[in-house]
């Protein structure tokens, strides 16, 4: 588990094969020795699909520094509104180098 702005994500995991295709957020981190950066924040009613389709991914590889992880935040019941909500504030804060909404 990571604690992203509020909020606490599952993984961060090394490949999507540990990633429910359930609706959420998801972070795509970079891990360096003793940290990590996220890279990009996003949305969807399908978290392994989109990440492993992702329109970004050349954007990852070309700002990480060490290896791709990921984190989610599964959000049952939840609105896309709702999750597009929680992207926001996370891009809000942590700025990331992908991605803009």
């Amino acid at each position: 588990m990571i604690r992203i702005d509020t909020y606490n994500f599952e993984g961060p995991y090394p490949s999507t094969r540990y990633i429910y295709d359930r609706a959420g957020i998801y972070a795509v981190l970079s891990r360096s020795l003793l940290s990590y950066r996220v890279l990009d924040v996003g949305e969807s009613a399908n978290l392994r699909t989109r990440l492993e389709n992702h329109d970004r991914s050349t954007c990852w590889a070309r700002h990480k520094q060490g290896s791709i992880e990921f984190a989610v935040l599964y959000t049952p019941g939840m609105s896309q509104r709702g999750r597009m909500q929680i992207e926001q504030q996370i891009r809000n804060k942590f700025d990331p180098p992908c991605g803009d909404r």
